[in-house]
This record gives structure tokens, sequence and C-alpha cells, in this order.
């Protein structure tokens, strides 16, 4: 076997399959980072029209809760598969990386409107009665007072489902996307082992993972730095008010 590589790996880590390896992981990154930016857009907007202290409409906070509750407990691949036939009965002409970075989106947007709401109820209900007692509208002390101190909170289980994503993207090598299980995939069916392929991508994976989680980990250090502890709230409130 160990000879078999030795032969196998000048060819396999040739010109052409270091470009397609590098496609693949492009895509791959695409799907991760973009997908989880624009879930945790989405997923911050349903947050907070799920939050008992900004919800303007009732139904609009039932719609976000039916979502999340909703997308959390669906499979990836089946979300993949719904996406992918409603862009077909729309009529839509979509690449297979829309599809997958839609479904990536949509999937995100649900975890992290959890992550988001626990982030913001950690913070003390007090917090809220005093910047309503110094009239200040709920937009502002969502901003100014209680997500800086939601994000320590927030971080680490972000970031940590950022690279569940980046693992998840895998999935969408079943409906054709050229991303890194796919290529692996596709070499080894050119003869190629599959041990040297999938060893390839398990390095790769790593390499794109291990790093993602130390910025977290060197993120949520600095925010915890910057606090030195929980902050009173008349300082807090006093630092909005300023603002």
């Amino acid at each position: 076997m160990w000879a078999q590589l030795v032969e196998e790996a000048p060819r396999f880590f040739g010109p052409y399959n270091l470009m397609f390896l590098g496609t693949a992981l492009f895509h791959t990154l695409g799907l991760s980072y973009l997908g989880a930016l624009g879930g945790f857009a989405i997923g911050f907007v349903l947050a907070v029209l799920r939050h008992r202290r900004l919800a303007f409409w009732w139904p609009t906070a039932l719609l976000a809760i039916a979502y999340v509750e909703a997308f959390r407990r669906i499979p990836f691949l089946v979300k993949l598969m719904c996406v992918f036939f409603a862009y077909q009965l729309a009529g839509a002409q979509v690449s297979m990386f829309t599809i997958a970075l839609t479904t990536v989106v949509l999937s995100a947007a649900s975890f992290a409107a959890e992550i988001i709401r626990g982030g913001l109820e950690a913070v003390a209900p007090q917090q809220w009665d005093a910047a309503e007692a110094m009239n200040m509208g709920a937009v502002r002390t969502l901003f100014r007072v209680i997500l800086p101190q939601s994000w320590p909170v927030i971080l680490p289980p972000a970031f940590g489902y950022i690279v569940g994503f980046m693992k998840s993207t895998s999935i969408a090598s079943q409906i054709g996307v050229l991303e890194l299980t796919y290529a692996a995939k596709v070499l080894n069916t050119r003869g190629y082992s599959a041990l040297l392929c999938f060893g390839s991508i398990l390095l790769l994976y790593f390499a794109i993972c291990w790093p993602t989680k130390l910025a977290g980990e060197a993120l949520e250090r600095r925010l915890m730095r910057r606090r030195r502890g929980p902050v009173p709230s008349a300082l807090v409130l006093e630092e909005a008010v300023a603002r």
C-alpha cells in the first residue's frame, strides 16, 4: 500500500490536480464563510423579531419562531434537496453552488438566531429597565447597551457552528457541487488511492477549520480583556448615553 502511495504521489500532486483541489477549496471556503455571514445576518433579524422587548408585531414573532424551530430540525441534505427543487419549480436557472449557498444561509440563520437570542437574554433584564428609565429607545438600547455585553456569550458557539458548517458543506457533493469531498470522489474515480484522495482533503479541512477556531478564541479573549469582568449597569448606560 505504501509503495503504491509513493508511486502515485507525484502524479496526484501534479499541476492539474492541485488546481482542481484549489478550486474545490475555494468553493468550500465560499460556502462556509459567505453562508455563515449571510446566515448570521438573517439570524440576527430573526432573534430581534422574536425577542419580547423588541418584537413589534406578534405574527412576525410567531413566524420567526416557526422558521427557527423548523429549520433547526430538518437534516441538511433534506434542506438541500428542498432548495434544489424550489429553484426548479420557480424556473430559475442557477448554479449548483448557488443552491448549496442558499441552503447554507437558510440553515445557518436558524442556528444563529438561537445563538444570538441566547446572548441577548443573558444580559440582566434590569439593563433594559434602566435604559427605558433614561428614555433610550429599544433599538438604541439594543446596540448601545445589550449587544456589547452579549458578544462574549455569542462568539464561542458562533465560531463553533461556523466550523460545523464547514464540514456540512461536504453534503453539497450530493448534487454535484465542486467542493473538497466531491473533488476527492472525482480523483478517486480516476484511479488514485482512496487514502491519498480523502487523506488530502482531511488535511485541507483541518487547515481551514483549525485557524477559524483559533480566530474565534482569540477574539473571545480580546473581548474579555476589554471587559475585565462584568460591567456595572450604570457604567454601560453612561457610555451609551454619551454616544
